[in-house]
């Protein structure tokens, strides 16, 4: 099995807060993970701010839009340099390469690193009710998979997705197709309640399914010890190989 990195999810719009939990967590963690809470109330500034602890940063926006706006929005965020950036796979194929292509011409004329774009598929929050409600046929693990689908066409880095549906996704896309994978919880203790989660898995169970990498928030950042909940975490990871 290969290293799974865990990204932890600094989700909270205080600065200080976050780039205290960034300097703290970057020891244990592979990277840090921002969303839009934080980037809509700390913009870029904010995000270079925790990119200065010196891990792999993830910004989380989940694009959606018009292709041309898109690729607007991945071009203006390629200098932050984020290792992955998010965009919603139901955005179609246009949309999805359009961002591809702005990402890797803005990353050459930088001379950066492009960012690895995800395709987010369904939402961990979401199940088979919430999707029938928006005239979705079928089961979340159905259309993940469609649109996971779409995003490897588009020729996207790989998707975010639940634990529940990694094995099908490593086994339909190879090895070098990125899974990320959200809806984490820990074996055992506080941290391991669902929250607003409805598709969640342990960390050693998502591992050994295939992950690429796992996104953890709340079990670390709400912990009474965050960097111990982090070192735990991985734990389970390394126990799985």
């Amino acid at each position: 099995m290969p290293n799974v990195a865990l990204y932890c999810a600094l989700d909270a719009r205080d600065r200080t807060t976050v780039e205290r939990l960034a300097h703290l967590l970057a020891p244990a963690v592979g990277g840090l993970k921002l969303g839009l809470e934080y980037f809509c109330a700390n913009g870029p500034e904010g995000v270079s701010a925790v990119r200065a602890a010196g891990r792999l940063l993830f910004l989380d926006l989940k694009l959606h839009d018009i292709p041309n706006t898109v690729a607007g929005a991945v071009r203006s965020v390629v200098a932050l340099e984020p290792h992955y950036l998010t965009i919603h796979a139901g955005g179609g194929i246009a949309m999805m390469r359009a961002a591809r292509e702005a990402a890797e011409e803005e990353a050459a004329r930088r001379g950066v690193a492009p960012p690895n774009l995800l395709g987010v598929t369904v939402l961990t929050s979401l199940d088979a009710d919430a999707l029938a409600r928006q005239g979705i046929a079928g089961s979340a693990h159905d259309q993940v998979l469609r649109l996971a689908a779409l995003a490897h066409e588009s020729g996207l880095a790989g998707v975010v997705a639940s634990p529940h549906e990694v094995a099908t996704l490593r086994a339909a896309h190879g090895p070098d197709f990125d899974i990320v994978v959200p809806g984490i919880r820990p074996a055992a203790g506080a941290g391991s309640n669902k929250g607003d989660q409805a598709r969640v898995a342990t960390p050693a169970d998502a591992a050994r399914a295939g992950a690429t990498a796992l996104v953890v928030g709340r079990p670390i950042t709400q912990a009474p010890d965050p960097l111990e909940a982090a070192r735990a975490i991985v734990g389970e990871i390394e126990a799985a190989a």
